[in-house]
């Protein structure tokens, strides 16, 4: 495999990049981006891998033990907004609304795909959630078949330890990803979000 087939098949294997996007990413890198912007970026991405890690708290990704969110003295820690990623706390983050604190889980639950709760961050979810420590737990799952299925699975196990559960309200499309949702039909789901248990 030459240099140009190498870069196109490690672009492919980018969510959402299919060949022919690939091949066109490469060679923009190849034709268009100097030398330096190549290395630039080529470190860039290096420097990530070594300095990104979950928070020790919620999981989402931070570069130093415990995410900016977290320590954040002015969050409302009586509720906790879970989500599938840490590309879903930016989504609800860029509605500048939420001023909880959040939990990732990892994923959605889909046992077609091998993923089932033990795959998930489910266990240190109910242990942040432990009974009356936190008020609201909004479960802020992807409107999808698998988030659909992670949303109830979670409503059973957390009805009993917290006094409130909900969900982001209807408007999102079936199948959607939060972080493609745009920021007002992100906020009226969260100012909406009813009830489950």
């Amino acid at each position: 495999m030459n240099s140009i087939e190498r870069v196109i098949a490690e672009l492919e294997k980018l969510p959402g990049i299919g060949r022919k996007t690939a091949q066109r990413i490469a060679f923009w890198i190849i034709l268009k981006l100097e030398k330096e912007g190549a290395v630039s970026l080529a470190k860039a991405i290096t420097a990530v891998k070594d300095t990104v890690r979950p928070c020790s708290i919620c999981f989402n990704t931070t570069e130093t033990d415990i995410c900016h969110i977290c320590a954040d003295p002015k969050r409302n820690r009586d509720v906790i907004c879970v989500v599938e990623g840490p590309s879903d706390v930016l989504a609800i983050e860029r509605t500048r609304l939420y001023r909880g604190i959040y939990h990732v889980l990892g994923g959605a639950l889909s046992p077609l795909n091998g993923i089932g709760p033990d795959d998930l961050r489910i266990k240190e979810l109910l242990s942040r959630v432990g009974p009356g420590s936190v008020k609201e737990v909004i479960l802020a799952c992807n409107p999808s078949i698998e988030g659909q299925a992670t949303t109830l699975h979670l409503c059973r196990l957390l009805t009993p330890l917290s006094p409130k559960v909900t969900t982001l309200a209807l408007g999102l499309p079936m199948g959607g990803d939060l972080e493609l949702a745009d920021e007002v039909t992100l906020s009226r789901a969260l100012e909406g979000r009813r009830a489950i248990a």
